[in-house]
């Protein structure tokens, strides 16, 4: 009769033990410091880790847009077509800015990614069909030095190995001279 309670006490023990594992690692994940080393033969290195007499170094933060508030979702959910591929979201669309719409040379392109985007996920832009930008965990580009005249938008999906899951609906914008 001893076993059952001794088991429950293993269980709770092991996940007590995994739970102090993570704290460390999400330390280190937040942290934002990093090191710059230089060997004996002048290579430069970079580190998180301050080995071998590493020199901290700040970094400036990237240029970017926060993300926006979210919006109300729809009690509806989206409409799948027919032999649609898996999708894990609800909405994933251009939101800003909409189709027909007239911008200048550099405007922000905002996606509605309901649920939120997976950590695993990465989202890239097209302009005209060619990629715009490296796919980011983000919701929000930023297009600069756009030609006038008419262009047509997409975002792609991207999986934690880079493969295309899915793409949205092309928008049309315009341009102004």
């Amino acid at each position: 009769m001893l076993r059952k309670p001794l088991r429950g006490w293993r269980q709770a023990g092991a996940v007590v033990g995994v739970g102090l594992l993570l704290v460390p690692a999400a330390g280190a994940a937040a942290s934002s410091t990093v090191y710059r080393v230089v060997d004996d033969n002048g290579n430069v290195t970079f580190s998180d880790s301050p080995r071998d007499g590493g020199e901290a170094i700040e970094l400036a933060p990237l240029p970017g847009l926060p993300s926006q508030a979210p919006k109300a979702v729809d009690a509806r959910p989206a409409a799948a077509s027919p032999g649609a591929p898996f999708m894990p979201y609800d909405r994933f669309q251009i939101d800003s800015p909409g189709t027909g719409a007239e911008v200048g040379a550099a405007t922000p392109v905002t996606l509605r990614i309901v649920p939120p985007l997976r950590e695993d996920h990465r989202v890239q832009l097209r302009v005209n069909g060619e990629v715009s930008q490296t796919a980011l965990h983000s919701d929000v580009f930023w297009l600069a030095n756009l030609p006038a005249g008419r262009h047509q938008l997409e975002a792609d999906l991207l999986d934690g190995q880079g493969r295309r899951q899915h793409r949205t609906p092309p928008v049309s914008i315009v341009v102004a001279d």
